[in-house]
């Protein structure tokens, strides 16, 4: 039997790491990797059978759903976004589906979504939840606290300024005028010492520059940081929660309010320790934090991942043995 990793679409300007932390996590249970799969081209596949586990955000390219018929799909931590449901729940899709359930699903949302168009479907949770391959000794540890992508859905100059389109829109929406708003945020929550003394690290990177090796080499040297952390203040799920897999303490950055997001957390971020920003501006957090967060701020995990993590782990290893 061969087995297939998930690869993925560069969008106009960047590619998310996260993507290839999620197909990380897929292949430690795999023997060997035969090939690479790109997620946005398993309708036009042509080659042998080959057994593919299908987590992650799906998807970009509608009009390449459904997968062929040689791919051998588990489908966990699956995860379809609002904008995409409506093209790719037409009646090919569905079938499809329907053929394939149960459904595993990274988010109840998705859960949801299906089980009313007649899906079998479950919360299954995020297979990232299973990077604890990655963990390390307490003795291991140091003291390096890292900041990644803290509010990054807030508006930047790079994406204000991106074309004269984007900066139309943006002066349209109001973003134009919101500029500085990540770091007017963050030093309400974090201080001053720490902001400056913090490593930070960004799980975007420009498109065009990486092949698919260098794309797993970043994102697993990302996870070997965090792994030696002290602590890491973040607002990606996909560094928050292997954190959790790992036991790093980690505080997730929850400033997100459109469906699009919030849709992708339904189920995830009661895991997390977090600190939430409200409509009107407020902060309030679940983790009794009193004042900002400094270099000396403590926090444990709430430890509720762990039986997700281990039904995943027995899922993916039996779809192996099969």
């Amino acid at each position: 039997m061969k087995y297939g990793l998930l690869t993925y679409w560069e969008s106009k300007e960047k590619y998310n790491v996260g993507d290839y932390v999620q197909s990380l996590a897929a292949r430690q249970f795999l023997p060997q990797v035969n090939k690479f799969m790109n997620r946005e081209r398993l309708g036009s596949y042509k080659e042998d059978e080959i057994k593919l586990i299908m987590n992650g955000w799906f998807t970009h390219n509608h009009s390449n759903w459904v997968p062929v018929e040689s791919i051998d799909p588990l489908f966990i931590s699956f995860h379809l976004n609002s904008t995409a449901a409506p093209f790719m729940l037409n009646e090919k899709g569905l079938a499809y589906l329907k053929k394939q359930a149960p459904i595993g699903c990274r988010d109840k949302h998705t859960v949801k979504i299906l089980k009313e168009k007649g899906v079998e479907a479950y919360f299954s949770g995020c297979l990232t939840l299973t990077l604890d391959n990655y963990k390390v000794e307490d003795s291991e540890r140091g003291d390096d606290i890292y900041i990644v992508d803290p509010f990054y859905n807030y508006p930047t100059k790079e994406k204000v300024f991106l074309t004269a389109k984007h900066f139309v829109k943006s002066i349209l929406n109001g973003n134009v005028f919101k500029l500085g708003k990540i770091k007017s945020q963050l030093e309400k929550v974090v201080d001053e010492e720490l902001l400056q003394t913090a490593k930070y690290v960004t799980q975007v990177k420009p498109k065009g520059k990486d092949t698919d090796e260098e794309k797993f080499a970043y994102a697993e040297d990302c996870l070997k940081k965090y792994a030696k952390a002290k602590l890491v203040i973040t607002s990606r799920i996909h560094c928050a929660l292997p954190c959790l897999a790992m036991g790093t303490p980690v505080i997730f950055l929850n400033g997100f309010n459109t469906f699009v997001d919030t849709c992708r957390f339904d189920g995830i971020s009661e895991l997390f320790n977090r600190i939430d920003v409200t409509d009107n501006g407020a902060f309030t957090n679940n983790f009794s934090l009193k004042s900002k967060i400094t270099k000396d701020t403590m926090v444990t995990n709430l430890g509720l991942h762990h039986d997700i993590a281990e039904t995943l782990k027995e899922k993916c290893q039996n779809f192996i043995k099969e």
